[in-house]
């Protein structure tokens, strides 16, 4: 038995797992959601007209690091876990030109970790070892996968770096990783202090990528958008800040945060993301369960 602590310990391979092994995932999904009844199916609604004031400064607290983001996997292609080498090429082939257009509205740059792109050659976004660990250190970038138990159990990692990299916009607050544990992870970043306006930037973005010729987004009719871990179905939304809680990390870890959190219905994580280190001086990453 591998990775005994996994919250779920399971991945779907392919956009239709989710219906051919649907005796098994859904009883998973509703039980990790939370759905007794058995029979509830997801509706994504981003309307936040009558959303409250969601000023954090009104709370006592100074400007955050926020981040919003969604996972989304293109139909036509099997899931990360599912991927070969080729396929993952073939798949950031595939980003290119979306890539393009997005950046003839936000500017910005592609930063591939894939070393070549085989017969057909050179790999003109590829950066440098050095430059990936400093896109890594501001979080833009994810960290090694293939140094990830998790992900490597599920083949998720495998063929690392090929197929890996992000697009980041000129502003810095928009970006997309591709190749992670879903095809594509679409997020935006700010450090301020309402979070509508992180979750509104990402909506238009969304909407910008969904309207590019050939992007169709993998969806199941029960579950919402697909994503390789089931825990994300649905919108496939995290939204998170980062919190500098010194008194309850004074011991290095995030135990006695997680402590206060779960029953607040919130998930304490390193500033890195999933199984990584806290800040050295107390921060967090903290979103809803």
């Amino acid at each position: 038995l591998e990775n005994p602590d996994s919250s779920l310990g399971c991945y779907a391979m392919t956009p239709l797992d989710y219906s051919k092994f649907g005796g098994f995932f859904d009883k998973v999904i509703r039980d990790y959601h939370g759905d007794e009844s058995g029979d509830k199916t997801h509706i994504t609604d981003w309307n936040v007209d009558d959303a409250e004031d969601y000023d954090v400064k009104k709370l006592g607290q100074d400007e955050l690091s926020m981040r919003v983001r969604v996972g989304r996997n293109l139909i036509g292609f099997n899931l990360p876990g599912e991927m070969d080498k080729d396929e993952r090429i073939k798949f950031e082939q595939k980003m290119l030109p979306a890539f393009d257009q997005l950046m003839e509205k936000y500017g910005g740059k592609i930063h591939s970790l894939t070393p070549d792109f085989g017969d057909i050659g050179a790999n003109p976004n590829l950066i440098s070892k050095e430059e990936y660990q400093k896109l890594v250190d501001a979080h833009v970038m994810f960290k090694d996968m293939d140094a990830d138990p998790y992900l490597k159990s599920a083949g998720i990692s495998s063929d690392w770096p090929y197929g890996r990299g992000c697009w980041q916009s000129q502003d810095k607050m928009r970006i997309i990783w591709f190749g992670e544990e879903d095809q594509l992870r679409i997020m935006c970043m700010k450090k301020g202090s309402n979070l509508l306006e992180v979750f509104a930037n990402l909506n238009e973005m969304l909407s910008t990528v969904e309207s590019i010729d050939g992007i169709e987004f993998a969806r199941d009719d029960n579950y919402g958008y697909v994503t390789s871990c089931p825990s994300n179905l649905g919108t496939g939304m995290r939204a998170s800040v980062h919190v500098k809680i010194p008194n309850l990390t004074a011991d290095g870890t995030d135990k006695k945060a997680k402590e206060v959190c779960k029953p607040l219905g919130l998930s304490v994580r390193g500033t890195g993301g999933e199984h990584t280190p806290i800040g050295a001086d107390g921060t967090v990453d903290i979103s809803p369960s």
